[in-house]
């Protein structure tokens, strides 16, 4: 699985506008299919086209566009295929992460994640998909955090990424009853993880990715 470039080998200019453009492209500001300017964005960011042109190339190699010679650039398009096997990775990955979150007790992850929990309760009330799928976000990326290992940690983000997760998970949560069910499947993890019962959260993490998968390839 292919890295994000570390900080030390960019320019501060090419982080700022890889950085930029990849946010921009997971969260769909940058539908896919859509075209990418070379010259548009590099003045959009205020720089030459060598910085964009790298970023452009990095986010190339995660997956996130292509480059269609003699066409242009554009961001890329999962196929169904792809958006499957990713999800069996991200099932893989975020059970490994909740087990070993239970495992590590009374951590300050774990105090997030009630609070995580406790708001999403209330976003769920008020019908509030945007402040949900945020929630979302955070709610996984804790227990990835949390596990407190720095490989899975490194893969995850990549993975991450190469899915635009949170522009998925946006467009499912619209289905009915969506909001609800997994704020279920949240509490069942998070009560896993307070037991410190490793298997037990391990295997409701994999239901609620699959859960997830469901519904984003039906939505």
């Amino acid at each position: 699985m292919p890295q994000p470039m570390e900080a030390a080998a960019l320019t501060g200019a090419q982080a700022r506008v890889l950085e930029s453009l990849r946010t921009a492209i997971i969260s769909g500001d940058h539908q896919p299919g859509s075209p990418l300017s070379e010259i548009a964005l590099a003045e959009q960011h205020g720089v030459s086209r060598t910085p964009v042109r790298e970023a452009l190339k990095q986010l190339q190699i995660e997956g996130l566009i292509e480059v269609r010679p003699r066409v242009g650039t554009f961001v890329r398009a999962p196929s169904r295929r792809e958006i499957i096997e990713l999800f069996e990775l991200k099932e893989v990955l975020e059970g490994m992460g909740a087990r070993l979150l239970a495992a590590r007790g009374r951590v300050p992850a774990l105090d997030e994640l009630e609070e995580n929990v406790d708001r999403a309760r209330l976003a769920v009330a008020a019908d509030d998909h945007e402040g949900y799928a945020d929630l979302v976000h955070g709610f996984h990326s804790t227990i990835i955090d949390g596990a407190d290992n720095t490989q899975l940690k490194n893969h995850y983000r990549t993975l991450m990424n190469q899915l635009a997760y949170h522009r998925l998970v946006a467009r499912s949560l619209g289905r009915p009853g969506r909001l609800g069910a997994s704020l279920s499947e949240h509490e069942k993890v998070l009560q896993h993880i307070r037991e410190k019962d490793g298997y037990g959260a391990e295997f409701a993490m994999r239901d609620h990715v699959r859960s997830s998968e469901r519904e984003t390839l039906s939505s």
